[in-house]
């Protein structure tokens, strides 16, 4: 008997140990009038919007400033916030099954611009703290597309990174298209005229047709960052110029022979840097959006996609590919497609003015300036 009990007290005493190792990794609050969850390390804090999923916001730990890439309206009240802060397209969100305005028969059926998961209610499904490593778990069901999406977001102690995983289920006994973007979308003070440039591993781009407002072409073709203006002369893409009216896009091909593709936004002058690195094979296009305008106000997405522009379904099925690359997926009848990219955010080095190459190598995540010389190291542990 008494050897009984002391092995049903050891192993009491491994389960509370166990249990003693694993707790919730998010706790829950609000932001800009929203309710989040917050999930955090020791290097950073992200806050995950209840309704929708957006990363609404992205601080670093102990930062005086509390700079966000996705915007600060308290931090410039002069400047009127065109965010549309009651609106779900804000921070970053996923645009999934669907990129840009739906048909007008898939309006009429209800379906809104970028999809369905960004407007409905994600639900908590898991939240723990193992070791170093936080982990959370969300669910949302799309009713309309009878499409289900997961997300994974974990966090590691001691590393500037946030590791996103996603799949998309399909709940139909057919084979089906499907338009998958991920949105970032940068705000002021981050985003400033002049000072904050965008660098990404691209080849081979091209101008929107229709509705634009940019001095030059639509439709034309070109090599990332620089386009010919209206007047001949090169545009710079990389950095907003300062007093413009711009409203209009571009997309960038990322580069094939790259297995993993990255796009980077830093401030200059505030040494802040944002980066995405994701598998070329699932968003082989980085769309660049600028919305700009001279009074302080400015919007820019960097969306990494399955598809150049966000145009209806029906119109990537019809353009098939660019650049011979395929601008879909496919998503198999009642089967699943996954993701997984991760994000960086950090503070810069001195003189740090531009990004020409992000690799992630023996569990580190290498960021170069090479005209400066500059050089920026980071713990990733988990592989992509």
């Amino acid at each position: 008997m008494r050897q009984t009990i002391a092995v049903l007290a050891a192993l009491l005493c491994a389960c509370g140990g166990a249990m003693a190792q694993t707790s919730s990794a998010l706790k829950e609050g609000t932001v800009y009038n929203r309710t989040v969850y917050f999930v955090a390390n020791d290097k950073l804090e992200v806050a995950v919007v209840k309704q929708g999923g957006s990363m609404l916001r992205i601080l670093i730990q102990g930062d005086p400033e509390g700079l966000s890439p996705y915007g600060n309206p308290e931090m410039v009240p002069q400047v009127p916030d065109n965010r549309k802060l009651q609106g779900p397209m804000v921070g970053h969100f996923v645009c999934v099954d669907g990129f840009g305005n739906p048909s007008a028969e898939e309006r009429a059926a209800g379906l809104a611009m970028h999809g369905e998961a960004y407007l409905e209610p994600w639900r908590l499904t898991a939240s723990e703290k193992q070791g170093a490593t936080a982990t959370v778990k969300f669910n949302v069901d799309m009713p309309l597309l009878q499409e289900a999406f997961t997300r994974v977001l974990r966090m590691v102690d001691g590393e500037s990174v946030i590791y996103v995983d996603s799949e998309l289920e399909s709940k139909v006994a057919f084979d089906r298209t499907a338009n998958w973007g991920e949105h970032p979308f940068l705000f002021p003070p981050f985003l400033e005229p002049e000072k904050t440039v965008v660098d990404m591993s691209g080849t081979r781009a091209r101008t929107r047709t229709g509705g634009q407002r940019l001095p030059f072409a639509q439709g034309l073709d070109f090599v990332w960052p620089t386009v010919p203006g209206a007047d001949g002369k090169l545009v710079n893409l990389r950095a907003q110029p300062a007093n413009v009216t711009w409203m209009g896009h571009t997309t960038t091909l990322m580069d094939p022979s790259r297995p993993l593709a990255y796009v980077t936004v830093l401030n200059t002058a505030r040494h802040y840097l944002l980066g995405y690195v994701f598998r070329r094979e699932e968003y082989p296009w980085v769309q660049n959006y600028m919305q700009y305008t001279p009074n302080g106000w400015s919007g820019r997405g960097i969306e990494f996609a399955t598809q150049p522009f966000d145009l209806p379904r029906r119109q990537m099925v019809e353009l098939n590919k660019m650049f011979d690359t395929p601008v879909y997926r496919w998503l198999p009848a009642k089967s699943k497609i996954a993701t997984r990219f991760l994000l960086f955010y950090v503070r810069s080095p001195e003189g740090m003015t531009r990004v020409d190459d992000v690799r992630l190598e023996n569990g580190k995540l290498v960021v170069e300036d090479r005209a400066s010389g500059k050089t920026l190291t980071l713990a990733a542990s988990l592989p992509l």
